[in-house]
């Protein structure tokens, strides 16, 4: 049997009051994502348009996979493990922060020693300057991790707004500014630099926490739990990070460069609609644990959200990729839009099990956790080898059988974990599926009668969005999803919802 979270079984008392309820908390995390969101999609449209392209931005995407499978290190399980503790003191806030700077040099001294390495495998030298930048921005990033985790577990996520914002902005304004300077794929290197500071100097700011001095003891506990996680993360990282690295190498660098770009496109958007959400869970079924309530109930609300919400706009990118890939970046991107369709299809799978890496962990079943993330890691890798074969579009395509494959593998661990009831979750799918069909049919139907991908223009395109979005609350109350309280109840915690004909809270 796996060791729980932490050694600590008393109940929450010592746990300080929540700075807001957890749709409040929701609000602040998914308006800072929105904006964050909104600031990073304009400055890729920017550069892609007009200053980097496919060969320059797959070049990066090399050297920032390569970073980030050693920089999944950098926060060695901090945020969660604080988030978790029902009891918190300043000594165990110092050490957290000793660590993280700790490891922070370790990190930026690999990733820099990579740098070569990279090189000399891919035959491409300007990989070196680009790998020495990012590993100075990791030098950065412990100025945030801890007091995220401390604003999180206090459930301040208003911080969380200032420094996600703030650190967009940032990175949005070098990597535009270097670009049009002529700096190609370096200004996005400095980009991570901008961002990884701005970010640190306003949590500090809000929330400091650099210790006065190193505290390396009573670390034990600190340690097992971060070495676990790490594993955990590093396993992940690998599954997420080197698709970038096997494509670039099985298919150069244009081709990692239109793959990343419709991975990327799918990530921001998937994150757009739910991604702000998931920091807000963690401490919230801490807190149920805590109590001692089952998470069962909670847990069918959160597939209820993330299925309602994020299905419908996963499969409208999928079906709207050619046009919008056409109208935003330009012909020299055309090529991605049939990988944004398969890789959007499998996020709907991925998003049908939310959580599966932060649940295991609050219910003490890390070691179980590991093992099926070794076994989901090694999938991702094999099939996405295996299409390499077929180019690109064969690689976009191997992501579909392993959305399928990393389902299967969960479903049960977190059934066992949660213990949600397996009908109540597959009547929420099907409500989420009805819902789905009911936003996708505008688009579809412009596309039978009217105009098809390739000469749809964005007027057309952006009225079927608003017809999908209209035809998609009608379906939510149509087959009364419980979603739509959720939205609703949102809404009302919204600063202008006295405004708004919500009714009765």
């Amino acid at each position: 049997m796996a060791a729980p979270l932490h050694p600590e079984t008393e109940p929450s008392e010592d746990r300080e009051p929540a700075a807001m309820s957890v749709r409040g908390a929701a609000v602040w995390a998914m308006a800072g994502q929105y904006l964050s969101f909104a600031i990073q999609f304009a400055a890729s449209v920017v550069i892609s348009r007009f200053y980097l392209g496919p060969s320059e931005v797959g070049l990066f995407s090399i050297a920032l996979a390569a970073a980030l499978i050693v920089a999944v290190l950098q926060d060695f399980g901090l945020s969660r493990y604080l988030s978790g503790l029902p009891r918190l003191d300043a000594d165990e806030i110092a050490r957290a922060g000793s660590v993280g700077l700790l490891f922070s040099l370790v990190i930026a001294v690999i990733v820099a020693a990579s740098s070569v390495p990279m090189a000399l495998t891919y035959h491409e030298p300007r990989l070196i300057p680009i790998l020495l930048v990012i590993a100075g921005s990791y030098l950065f990033v412990p100025l945030s991790v801890v007091p995220m985790a401390l604003m999180a577990r206090a459930m301040r996520f208003h911080g969380h707004f200032a420094v996600n914002v703030g650190g967009a902005l940032a990175q949005a304004g070098v990597a535009v500014g270097l670009a049009a300077a002529g700096s190609s794929s370096l200004a996005l290197a400095w980009a991570t630099v901008a961002a990884a500071a701005t970010r640190g100097i306003i949590a500090q700011v809000l929330r400091p926490s650099l210790p006065r001095r190193l505290r390396l003891d009573g670390l034990r506990t600190l340690l097992g739990f971060g070495a676990r996680t790490s594993v955990l993360y590093l396993t992940g990282a690998l599954g997420t990070r080197t698709p970038d690295l096997v494509v670039g190498k099985a298919l150069g660098t244009g081709a990692v460069g239109l793959y990343s770009r419709a991975v990327s496109l799918s990530d921001q958007f998937r994150m757009l609609i739910s991604g702000a959400i998931g920091s807000v869970f963690f401490p919230a079924f801490a807190r149920i644990r805590d109590r001692g309530e089952p998470m069962g109930p909670a847990y069918l609300r959160v597939c209820a959200g993330y299925s309602g919400v994020v299905w419908p706009g996963m499969a409208g990118l999928a079906l709207a990729a050619e046009p919008l890939v056409r109208l935003l970046y330009g012909p020299a991107w055309a090529q991605t839009a049939p990988l944004l369709s398969m890789i959007a299809t499998m996020e709907v799978m991925l998003v049908a099990l939310p959580l599966v890496s932060d649940l295991p962990i609050i219910a003490g079943k890390l070691n179980q956790l590991l093992v099926r993330n070794v076994v989901d890691t090694v999938l991702s890798i094999v099939l996405l080898a295996i299409g390499c074969h077929w180019g690109v579009e064969g690689a976009a395509a191997s992501r579909l059988i392993y959305g399928v494959a990393w389902y299967l593998l969960y479903f049960r661990f977190m059934q066992r974990i949660v213990g949600f009831d397996v009908a109540s979750l597959m009547a929420i799918y099907l409500r989420s599926a009805l819902a789905a069909g009911a936003a996708l049919a505008p688009l579809a139907l412009t596309y039978a009668f009217w105009a098809g991908p390739a000469t749809i223009g964005l007027p057309a395109l952006g009225a079927c969005v608003v017809a999908g979005a209209v035809a998609w609350l009608g379906m939510l109350a149509v087959v009364r999803h419980p979603v739509l309280d959720e939205l609703l109840a949102l809404a009302r915690a919204l600063p202008f919802a006295r405004f708004l004909p919500l009714g009765a809270a």
